[in-house]
């Protein structure tokens, strides 16, 4: 299918979707909110958000997401309020008849699901149901952001200490970082290195990095993918900028070492052209080592390849 044909069935699909859902309806789903003042409500829940993560959530502009509090406020269904543990951070809440409004949308969008499920078939109605999980699993993937990052900020250190928590648990034993193979932050920003973090509706959910070295591979270092992302490609898109970073900074080879507990991301390296090779590190909580030829150049001598990838499965934490 051609470029601008599957352009064409998304925006037809798009079109069905916003019709079928009532989205297009001044009050939606018979209630007096517009679709985005019932969204905004539905995303408050019973435990109420923060304005920026709630606005990170629904990917709006901070001016529009003030002007649907405002009209929320002023129908008595919300409270933005200081946060308890920062008086700084606004908290958006529902208040009781916004609790009660909640339900009634609860309920009428279950009515609405169900109408659509109500004329098809049982075999129609897996195929649909089939259809909207592994579309709805693709648009999340396409949500997800892979930027640079500072390997000493908030979101960096979420994550490695998410990986050596993880690392902990799978391995059963208690992991002091100051053991393991050493990446001191210093090294992992331009040219020495970088570090790389996806985020997904404005949340950290993985991370990876690159050490560069002059003359020689590259090494690829604490990539993880949160467990809530797995199955949606993340670990896969991180491992190909990385392999990117390390071809522009000049290295022919890419290696990096692992863990035999990750085996999803064993299996993951295997499959992205990795070989196993013989230790070129000390790192004491390794049991495997790959390297990968980037521009097609022979093997490295030191670093020949050696016994055959385990199987497994996919996704995974990994060094």
């Amino acid at each position: 299918m051609s470029e601008a044909a599957m352009v064409a069935q998304v925006r037809r699909f798009n079109r069905t979707v916003t019709l079928r859902a009532g989205a297009l309806n001044q009050r939606f789903l018979g209630t007096d909110l517009s679709l985005g003042e019932a969204r905004v409500l539905w995303e408050l829940g019973s435990s109420g958000r923060e304005i920026r993560a709630l606005r990170a959530r629904l990917q709006l502009d901070s001016g529009y997401l003030s002007r649907l509090l405002r009209l929320l406020e002023a129908a008595g269904l919300v409270d933005v309020v200081a946060s308890d543990r920062d008086a700084r951070v606004r908290v958006a809440r529902l208040t009781r008849a916004g609790r009660a409004e909640w339900k009634k949308l609860d309920r009428r969008s279950d009515d609405v699901a169900a109408s659509m499920l109500e004329p098809l078939d049982p075999g129609q109605r897996e195929r649909l149901v089939g259809a909207m999980r592994e579309v709805e699993r693709l648009m999340v993937a396409a949500e997800v952001e892979i930027v640079s990052a500072d390997p000493a900020g908030e979101a960096a250190r979420y994550c490695i200490g998410s990986y050596l928590g993880e690392l902990a648990e799978r391995s059963g034993s208690q992991l002091d970082p100051a053991t393991m193979a050493a990446v001191q932050p210093h090294e992992l920003v331009p040219p020495t290195g970088c570090l790389l973090i996806a985020f997904l509706h404005g949340e950290p959910v993985g991370c990876g990095a690159v050490r560069h070295h002059a003359g020689g591979p590259t090494e690829i270092k604490r990539m993880w993918v949160a467990p809530e992302a797995r199955g949606l490609g993340v670990g896969r898109r991180l491992l190909a900028e990385l392999e990117r970073l390390a071809v522009e900074a000049g290295a022919e080879a890419a290696r990096l070492e692992t863990g035999a507990v990750l085996v999803e991301a064993i299996a993951m390296y295997g499959s992205a052209g990795y070989v196993e090779v013989e230790p070129f590190n000390e790192e004491p909580f390794a049991d495997h080592w790959f390297e990968k030829q980037l521009k097609g150049g022979k093997p490295s001598q030191r670093h020949q390849p050696s016994a055959k990838l385990p199987k497994a499965t996919r996704g995974g934490a990994a060094r």
